[in-house]
């Protein structure tokens, strides 16, 4: 059996470190490079094999892994005067796996070209997960490239990647960042719909761990909430498993390319401010689950409710109401999205329903809205949703407002589907983004 070749690898974060420990584990001898040197001597005691310099890390390396964690990172440790694009040996592979806009992407392979290295075979590949799935060699991961990059690089993608979750994004290099950013879009909103949810049923009275049991059982379910309530309820924030700063970065990458490509992305601009609220207060390295401590100080999971049975019951409704209705417009804004920038919409459901953007709003309704945007007409049933949806957020959104909890999310899809057409249902809510 011929030996597995070897790789160099720059980021070795908490989800950079997965990965390279995986490709260990798989038998390939890994380089790592961090800023961190800790991390260094941790990746070193792990198996593998440490550097002192990005050009080091890359020097006879046929295949390269960047996994920073912003553009502005991936340049310099790309382009740097000691960086890994002088250093590659002729037609090695680079894969850059961070999560960057598509337009820097693209311009990564053009400055490629522009300083004689054209040889390199690149792909765009940013991935999806979590720390936990990185180190278990299961993540999604997204790629884009020119065939013959593909073709070189793929093995490895697989070896990183849950088997049927390595999607080729068809349009080249950017088409695979194109379609991170359109999959964080339904992160972007569902991690505040967390929070926001939490906290709108503190102040309702509710305990966190019904909230959470009554939630993860309905139609307001996301992989978000089953995620991130588990250190909700526990106060799990320090230090960040999925850091604020993290999705800030996130999050700034869907609003500035929406602005650039004129999409109204309305909730994912909403999510944005308020995510700059929580860093603003110190708390960019602490866990994104704590953002509920913009609603409340107390530990959701020890309020004590004094309601009835049905007054309890009426609350929790409440609750799966105010985040149905958010995830059904956060499906709408990601799909819409994905078809302003070209991106193959049947690809993106297969990508996101079971991936962390999931939702039980996004996989009950996603091909019908795919549909809808591919010019099927709708049926009654549409609607209907759409108008049943719009009254339930409503009643949410008002009880948020006699108590005086602020719901971002909530108000701002509830504003959405009352612009809607009520004979047109989901064709409609997909209008105001098209």
């Amino acid at each position: 059996m011929a030996s597995k070749p070897a790789i160099g690898f720059c980021g070795l974060g908490a989800m950079g470190f997965g990965m390279a420990t995986h490709l260990i584990k798989s038998g390939y001898f890994v380089t790592g490079f961090d800023v961190w040197a800790p991390t260094l001597e941790k990746f070193k005691a792990a198996g593998g094999i440490s550097s002192t310099s990005l050009s080091e890390s890359a020097k006879d390396k046929p295949f390269y892994i960047c996994m920073v964690a912003t553009a502005q990172q991936a340049q310099e440790a790309l382009f740097g005067d000691n960086g890994i694009v002088k250093a590659l040996p002729q037609n090695a592979t680079l894969l850059l796996c961070s999560t960057v806009p598509s337009a820097y992407a693209k311009s990564v392979g053009k400055e490629l070209e522009s300083v004689g290295r054209g040889d390199v075979l690149f792909i765009d590949s940013p991935v999806s997960g979590g720390a936990i799935r990185a180190a278990d060699g299961t993540l999604s991961i997204m790629a884009g490239g020119a065939a013959a990059a593909i073709e070189k690089g793929k093995a490895l993608l697989e070896e990183l990647s849950a088997p049927k979750k390595l999607f080729i994004v068809e349009g080249g290099v950017g088409a695979g960042s194109n379609m991170k950013m359109v999959h964080q879009v339904l992160a972007a909103i569902q991690i505040l719909a967390v929070s926001e949810g939490f906290g709108f049923a503190a102040r309702l009275g509710l305990n966190g761990k019904e909230v959470r049991e009554r939630v993860i059982a309905s139609e307001a379910w996301s992989w978000m909430f089953e995620n991130r309530s588990v250190r909700t309820l526990g106060e799990d924030y320090f230090p960040g498993a999925s850091a604020v700063g993290i999705i800030v970065k996130d999050t700034g990458i869907i609003t500035s390319t929406a602005r650039l490509l004129n999409f109204p992305a309305t909730l994912c601009t909403v999510a944005e401010q308020v995510y700059f609220s929580g860093n603003d207060r110190g708390w960019g390295t602490n866990d994104d689950a704590g953002l509920v401590r913009l609603w409340t100080s107390d530990p959701v999971s020890s309020i004590q409710t004094t309601l009835s049975a049905e007054e309890k019951e009426a609350k929790l409704a409440l609750v799966v109401d105010l985040l149905a209705g958010i995830h059904l417009v956060a499906a709408a804004e990601s799909i819409a999205f994905a078809k302003h920038v070209g991106l193959p919409l049947p690809q993106l459901y297969e990508l996101a329903v079971e991936a962390a953007g999931g939702s039980t709003m996004f996989k009950d309704f996603g091909t019908k809205m795919i549909a809808a945007l591919e010019g099927e007409s709708g049926d009654e049933a549409d609607a209907t949703l759409v108008g049943t949806r719009l009254e339930r957020l409503k009643k949410a959104v008002e009880e948020a407002q006699a108590i005086k909890c602020p719901v971002y999310l909530g108000s701002s899809a509830a504003t959405l589907l009352l612009q809607t057409e009520k004979d047109l249902g989901l064709a409609s809510l997909l209008k105001l983004y098209t």
